[in-house]
């Protein structure tokens, strides 16, 4: 198709003095797609693995700009906030960069919100025109729109919902026009994105997002062994910044991204070599499951070179020998970027890395004073460069101070420090276990857990104990055509867990309870504790030795 489509450019203004501070060329949405539209026209951005498809930079810039015409059309405007309800799709990777395109603000929203998590979202947005698939617009009627006024809605539908509505089809697709440039040039500091990041014991925080720290987060400075010649293969949905961040950053680096429709275990290894994928995030799970697949010729034919494992965990070496690809593990958080970063191929369980360029790391106690080396704290990060990380949570003034205080972002997480600069993740700090004078990681007792080979997931949690303190009970779910025993797993994680982490209670379920963003549940765990279908090793009379390490007698030097 032929557009005849007139883009108008901004008004020239110098760049920045600060060297800390990156063109815009480099940072800004627009500027990206313009420019690899003109220097890599024909290289492929994105390859699609559902049917091969591929765009090139150069149709996909004519993709966005159109799209960014009848936004314009519709009346989004520089600044605007524009609500984004959609599952993974080609027209959200268009709606997102064209949304940009015109300097406006990228919200996207969980599409398993309803209800008051809904509502309260929707409220905070402070979006006018929202973009919406169609299955989803009934749950819009049920609350109260706030400030939206028009909705796009994509798909087919049945109305509900007493606002301006119109079709994908018939307003963002069109052929023809002039497109306005943003009044102001597009800078490195303007707000790219809210993203809701769902707590697990509140309401969603919205992580407002530069371009500058977007970039940051992931980009080529924190992720030098991520190249232009890769191609990152994305899974995760485009309201988390596993899905959103990759595709931006990627562009930033002038590579390519594969789009899949979802994280699959049974057809990861096709889907890495029908995409000629090169880079994936393995989150949580993942890398469990795929290693708990029979073996095959699949897990070496593909193009797969590098995964980034987090948290790591299970046999490091085992799982590179088998599927051919170097291990990376990272620290990170929407609201950051990137501060720990491993070399290849970690060999130590829980390790994270070390403090990257660029950035500041403290580990504090509860009153922000600095923990002895060894010691566990909570990790403090701040920033060389100006807008490298998030600006705050939006509309949420209170939640900003409390995380900013002291002028370092509190990230809420626990780490042990080395004397060789290597940082281990200890546990979310509210999620620590203490048992009978001993501090107790959940990851750490998780992770033992996982590795028996009938256990799907698991979830540590710590439970009032008769004795003061808390008792260790494990949640878990079987792996399917398995049934998980629960004196063989406590037996099998003696052998190798230290003796006081070894749960006493084992409760098994059909699924674990997981936030809107797949976050377990925890709270919810500990609120129901100990229930009636909760297995009792101290009830079943299974002892576990203690490891406690007796030195021998000291032997007097002058015999």
């Amino acid at each position: 198709m032929t557009l005849h489509i007139d883009v108008e450019q901004s008004p020239d203004v110098p760049e920045t003095g600060d060297p800390r501070v990156p063109s815009r060329s480099r940072v800004v949405s627009r500027d990206l797609l313009d420019r690899w539209a003109v220097e890599r026209p024909q290289k492929t951005f994105i390859k699609f693995d559902d049917n091969g498809e591929e765009w090139s930079y150069a149709e996909f810039r004519e993709m966005v700009i159109r799209t960014a015409l009848g936004l314009q059309r519709i009346g989004v405007a520089q600044g605007d906030h524009v609500l984004v309800w959609l599952p993974n799709s080609r027209e959200h990777i268009r709606i997102f960069f064209a949304i940009n395109y015109l300097g406006a603000v990228y919200v996207p929203i969980n599409t398993a919100y309803r209800g008051q998590l809904l509502a309260h979202v929707v409220e905070n947005s402070d979006a006018r025109v929202g973009i919406v698939h169609g299955d989803l617009l009934g749950r819009l009627g049920e609350i109260d729109t706030a400030a939206l006024t028009r909705l796009v809605v994509h798909g087919k539908h049945e109305g509900g919902v007493a606002l301006e509505t119109l079709n994908y089809e018939d307003v963002l697709l069109p052929t023809e026009g002039r497109l306005a440039a943003p009044p102001v040039r597009i800078e490195p500091w303007h707000s790219q994105s809210i993203i809701y990041t769902s707590g697990t014991t509140g309401p969603s925080k919205g992580v407002l997002s530069s371009y500058l720290h977007m970039f940051s987060n992931a980009g080529p400075e924190s992720w030098p062994f991520v190249t232009e010649n890769d191609r990152y293969a994305i899974a995760s949905p485009m309201f988390h910044i596993g899905g959103m961040g990759p595709l931006f950053t990627m562009m930033a680096r002038g590579a390519s991204v594969a789009f899949l429709d979802r994280f699959d275990t049974a057809t990861f290894w096709q889907s890495m070599k029908r995409t000629e994928a090169t880079v994936m995030f393995l989150l949580g799970v993942m890398a469990s499951f795929l290693e708990k697949v029979a073996p095959s010729p699949a897990d070496r034919d593909h193009s797969l070179r590098l995964v980034f494992m987090v948290p790591l965990a299970g046999d490091l070496a085992a799982f590179t020998e088998r599927f051919g690809v170097d291990i990376y593990t990272i620290f990170n958080m929407t609201e950051i970027s990137s501060p720990i970063v491993s070399g290849p191929n970690p060999t130590v369980r829980g390790i994270c890395g070390t403090k990257r360029d660029g950035v500041d790391v403290r580990l504090v106690d509860e009153n922000d004073c600095e923990v002895p080396l060894g010691s566990v704290g909570e990790m403090l990060v701040r920033a060389d460069r100006p807008w490298a990380m998030n600006s705050g949570y939006y509309k949420n003034p209170e939640a900003t101070a409390k995380a900013w205080r002291n002028g370092w972002f509190h990230t809420g997480d626990a780490f042990r420090k080395d004397e060789n600069g290597y940082f281990y993740f200890v546990d979310r700090v509210k999620d620590a276990i203490r048992r009978r004078g001993e501090n107790i990681s959940s990851f750490e007792v998780e992770a033992d857990a996982a590795a028996y080979p009938d256990v799907q997931e698991v979830a540590a949690v710590g439970v009032p104990s008769d004795l003061g303190e808390e008792d260790v009970l494990i949640v878990v779910t079987a792996k399917p055509g398995s049934s998980v025993d629960p004196r063989a797993l406590i037996e099998f994680m003696a052998e190798r867990t230290a003796h006081f982490m070894v749960p006493r209670y084992v409760r098994i379920v059909d699924e674990l309870p997981k936030t809107p963003s797949n976050k377990t549940m925890k709270q919810k765990l500990r609120a129901e504790g100990v229930t009636e279908d909760t297995w009792d090793r101290e009830k079943a009379q299974v002892k576990i030795k203690s490891h406690r390490f007796a030195p021998a007698a000291k032997q007097d030097p002058a015999g």
